[in-house]
């Protein structure tokens, strides 16, 4: 007859490890509820305040940010591998030329075409920032072309 399986000496440290585990896990949740409870609380405080300054506000039309973070560049770095492609260009490139020269320099060869568009991006606003401070936007087209400045800015 088939005992049952905490009471079998084979199985029991496999379930002593389980119950070790969904412990572990129910206490995780436990405290991302506790954590999204503060969170939810902070998020209509700040609703509050917006609503006293002004009770028209449409509430709803404030996005969730949601980022993920660049598995290739740290924050801060991109802009500065976009100049160095710009160093050696020989005609204005779009943010999208450049998110493929920062790639292809850097060594990645398994971005999607959603990563190269997620750089571009990161290098567009970059280059806005920084427009008049070391790079020109060229000519009004679109998508906007991109060179350094001749001048120097200090």
């Amino acid at each position: 007859m088939r005992g049952r399986p905490t009471k079998d000496p084979h199985t029991r440290p496999a379930i002593n490890t389980l119950e070790r585990l969904h412990m572990e896990l129910g206490g995780q949740i436990l405290a991302n509820r506790q954590q999204h409870d503060a969170l939810s609380e902070q998020m209509r405080h700040v609703e509050a305040v917006i609503k006293m300054l002004d009770p028209s506000y449409n509430l709803g039309r404030i996005a969730v940010k949601r980022r993920k973070p660049n598995p290739w560049f740290k924050r801060g770095t991109l802009y500065r591998r976009a100049l160095d492609v710009l160093r050696t260009a020989t005609e204005p490139m779009t943010a999208t030329e450049l998110a493929k020269a920062v790639l292809a320099a850097h060594g990645v060869e398994d971005a999607t075409g959603d990563d190269v568009q997620g750089i571009a991006l990161g290098i567009q606003h970059s280059l806005k920032n920084h427009e008049g401070k070391g790079v020109e936007r060229v000519g009004e087209a679109s998508p906007a072309g991109w060179q350094l400045s001749n001048h120097n800015p200090n």
